[in-house]
Parts: structure tokens; sequence; C-alpha cells
């Protein structure tokens, strides 16, 4: 992918400790020529283990501890940045849903302070990593990144002032492989010859680390400053892809878990009438009112009635999710 248009850009990933933030410190050192690549996150341990597994080619790499929660920290670590992607998040479902105010703070107060420090520094862009979760949430993680990408996108209303930043969304599903995902969780059951599924019938979006990187590449590449960016996404039963990764175990149902849904949207009724066809990806336009309508009027509108649950999308099959992962 040519990303030439970060050469002599300084780039921070908030979260970039995490599954997502280190792939994408990896592409960029590896095929950009960025000025610096930033990693800001709370994890001091894991910044020591990138620091020994990438050392530092070309004396770009910087690591700033700090939590998104700080706005005094961010202030400090933006500071002669060009490009923030913003991935820092508290995302386990169960978890939340028990410590609802700990994830209100880093993903709804935490996004703010990004917005306040990208604004305060000269930014020129932010992009927001979200979710499925934050289509029609039922669950506090979904409720929280949906009210993370209503300010973002608001806060546009801002970048009509000389040197303001821009801000836009990237949603996607379930990444293969991610810590904490599913097939972590598999992998770590199997050792007992039982896996547990919640219901036979869920079904989920499933995303590689490789083709979520290209998604923000992308977004910071096209990005006017209010769409969400949503990728073509083909989905699966949970069941099926149980019987690729543990074939041999034995499955127990266990009933849905608090806060989760039996399918995943990747937009909305009332979005996809705001949705182009842009070619790899679904991009919804902002409805306020300083959003140029004809950025994207060369791309079709998605058809009438569109639906992109994970119940209704392309289904993956073995063999393709055999190669997925």
């Amino acid at each position: 992918m040519d990303i030439n248009f970060l050469k002599d850009k300084s780039v921070l990933v908030t979260g970039g400790t995490g599954s997502f933030g280190q792939k994408f410190v990896e592409f960029l050192l590896k095929d950009g020529d960025c000025k610096r690549v930033i990693v800001f996150s709370r994890d001091e341990f894991k910044q020591h283990a990138m620091q020994r597994k990438f050392g530092n080619p070309g004396n770009k790499l910087r690591f700033f501890l700090g939590d998104v929660r700080d706005l005094a920290r961010l202030q400090r670590a933006f500071r002669g940045v060009d490009v923030v992607v913003h991935a820092a998040a508290l995302k386990q479902v169960p978890m939340l849903e028990f410590n609802p105010l700990e994830a209100v703070k880093t993903n709804v107060l935490g996004t703010q302070n990004v917005i306040d420090a990208a604004l305060d520094n000269g930014v020129k862009k932010v992009v927001l990593v979200s979710t499925d979760k934050a289509v029609n949430p039922i669950n506090l993680y979904g409720a929280t990144k949906l009210c993370a990408e209503k300010l973002l996108i608001a806060a546009n209303s801002y970048s009509g002032i000389e040197k303001k930043p821009i801000f836009s969304a990237v949603r996607y599903g379930n990444v293969v492989g991610s810590r904490g995902s599913i097939t972590e969780v598999l992998q770590e059951q199997k050792k007992n010859g039982e896996v547990t599924l919640t219901h036979e019938d869920m079904t989920r979006f499933w995303i590689t680390l490789d083709q979520g990187v290209d998604l923000v590449l992308d977004t910071l590449r096209l990005m006017k400053g209010g769409e969400i960016v949503v990728p073509k996404l083909s989905a699966m039963k949970v069941k099926n892809l149980i019987s690729v990764l543990v074939p041999n175990c034995k499955v127990k149902i266990i009933g849905a878990r608090p806060g989760e849904k039996l399918h995943e949207m990747l937009l909305t009724e009332d979005e996809a009438r705001r949705a182009r066809d842009i070619g790899k990806y679904y991009l919804v336009e902002p409805s306020h009112d300083w959003w140029d309508k004809s950025h994207f009027k060369d791309f079709p509108n998605v058809p009438e009635n569109f639906n992109y649950a994970s119940n209704a999308a392309r289904e993956l099959t073995k063999e393709d999710l055999a190669n997925f992962v």
C-alpha cells in the first residue's frame, strides 16, 4: 500500500500497545517514511516489550506513558503531532457491564480529551477506531463507543478554523487473533477438551489485523472530516468458527452473557440512507450542515433497505476461515 501521504509526518497511536496498535506501528516502521511514530499507552511493560521487539529503526519510534483520561498528559504528547489514530479503549463487554463508569471515563471522556488535545495542538487528522457494537448498542461498551463516535464527528464543527484538525471514524467487527479474542479463548479452553458457546445461532463479522490497518490508512488518505468508514466484511456463525479452530472439542452451550447480542450490525437503517459504496468500503456521510455533499457525490448510495447485519452478510465458508486464521 502506498502511504507516501504520511512522509515526514509525526503519527501518534493511542492504545498503541494493543493488538491493532502494534500491527499499525509495525507497518509504519516497515513501509512508511514517517518522521516519528509515537506509541501512547498506560502499560509500561507492553511498551518495554515493544521496544525490545521493534528496536528503533531510523530512530523514529517513541514511547509516551500516559492515560487518555489525563488531558494534561495528552496535551504534552500531541505537541508536534500531525496524525492521531485513537485506538485506546476498554472493550471487554461482560467486564464493562459491571464496571460501567470506568468505560465512560476511558471511552467517552478519554475521547473528548483526545479531541481537545488535538484541537489545541494543531493536529491535522484524527481517526477513531470504533466497533460494530456501537451500532444499535445493547451493552455499555457499545454505548460508550457510540458516544465516542458522536463526539468525534461533531468535533468537525471546529475544523473550519485555520490549522484545526479534521475528525473521522472507522468501524469494524471481531479481529481474528487479537488479544482477548474468541480465537485466543478457544485455544485456551481446548486444553480441557471442552469449549463454551453462548448460543448456537450467534453470528459475528470477522476481520484480520492487516485489514484493520489497511482500513485506517485508507481512511487517513481519503478523509474530508466527518465520515464513518466501514469495511465490506463477511460473517460466520460462531459455532462454525469453533468447528474450524477446535474441531475435536466438546461444545457446551452456556447462554448469552451480560450485554451480548445474537447478531451484530455495521450500519443502522438510518445510516444506510446516508451511506455510499466507495469500492472496498461503505462510507457514512454526516448529517451536519457543515458537511459538503459534493465530497463523494461520484460514488453511488447503497441500495434502499440495505441491511448490514452479521446474519445477513456473505457467509465465510470453513475453507475461507481456515485461510483467514
